[in-house]
């Protein structure tokens, strides 16, 4: 546990919710894809009829080159990954990895939320399962960031300790 923490927020407990999670996350967008892909002939919306479709068909899902939520379902894996890698005191044996893990998250979760906003703006719809892959992005947040938190005050108590940055970032400060 983390000097000063009352749990460990690199416990299996604490990193196997986020991993579920993304993996959850990353097979509704390729679920998506695979309608951006034309793989499968409809997506299907339980709540707002054609809003799926209307929303993978548009204009800002076809900004890359890829479809975006084939883009998504990457960054969601890319999230279980680095969540799987590593031991329970991560936060202090392999501090890039967390630091790694709560990039990915962050702008993922930042970019959903952004998504979800312009899904009634600009098309007068929502996408059920754009938003609730959007949700699981912003739950998984919390959860990371105090990984990321207990990561920062080790590196920070390396240093104020005269032991390298940079050896302390990748685990071998002491």
């Amino acid at each position: 546990m983390p000097p000063g923490w009352s749990y460990n927020p690199s416990g299996w407990g604490e990193r196997l919710p986020i991993i579920i999670a993304a993996v959850v996350a990353a097979a509704i967008a390729f679920y998506l894809a695979a309608y951006q892909l034309r793989i499968v002939e409809g997506a299907w919306d339980p709540f707002f009829g054609d809003g799926t479709e209307r929303i993978l068909d548009s204009p800002v899902s076809k900004l890359f080159p890829i479809p975006d939520a084939l883009l998504g379902a990457i960054g969601f894996l890319v999230d279980a990954v680095a969540g799987a890698i590593g031991p329970r005191d991560r936060w202090r044996t392999m501090p890039w990895i967390v630091i790694a893990f709560g990039i990915f998250i962050g702008p993922l979760g930042a970019v959903s939320i952004v998504l979800v906003i312009i899904q009634p703006i600009l098309y007068d719809t929502f996408c059920t399962l754009c938003l609730a892959t959007a949700l699981l992005s912003v739950l998984m947040i919390g959860p990371a960031m105090d990984e990321v938190l207990a990561s920062l005050q080790h590196l920070r108590r390396e240093v104020r300790h005269g032991r390298s940055p940079w050896r302390a970032l990748l685990g071998s400060a002491r």
